[in-house]
């Protein structure tokens, strides 16, 4: 799972969330790869205009294998979607416990601590 964190421009709320949600154009764009299974958006309860992004991978390698072939397009887009924020970072690639057991390990072979 790859997690993202924005903040929406001031007026541009309606628009960001159709645009990073469920159903959205990330969503879509991601939605013919092999490995994908979904976005999730969520919305700060206290701080406005902060959104989180879920996206759910069978792997990171999965991700990257996609980003890799249709870097050109994933490019066109993120340029695309500037606009909808102040502020973009990726708080991390995460993993559920007992699962990539392989992408671990080749990653401890490689001497790399987390999978990022």
């Amino acid at each position: 799972m790859i997690v993202w964190e924005f903040r929406a421009r001031r007026g541009r709320e309606r628009e960001f969330e159709k645009v990073y949600g469920t159903e959205g154009d990330w969503a879509r764009y991601f939605k013919p790869a092999k490995g994908y299974r979904g976005t999730q958006l969520f919305r700060d309860r206290h701080v406005k205009r902060r959104y989180l992004t879920l996206d759910f991978w069978v792997s990171r390698a999965a991700f990257e294998w996609f980003r890799r072939r249709h870097l050109e397009e994933y490019k066109a887009l993120d340029l695309r979607c500037e606009s909808l924020s102040e502020r973009e970072g990726k708080l991390g690639t995460f993993l559920r416990p007992g699962r990539d057991r392989g992408l671990l390990k080749s990653r401890r072979r490689q001497g790399l601590r987390h999978a990022t």
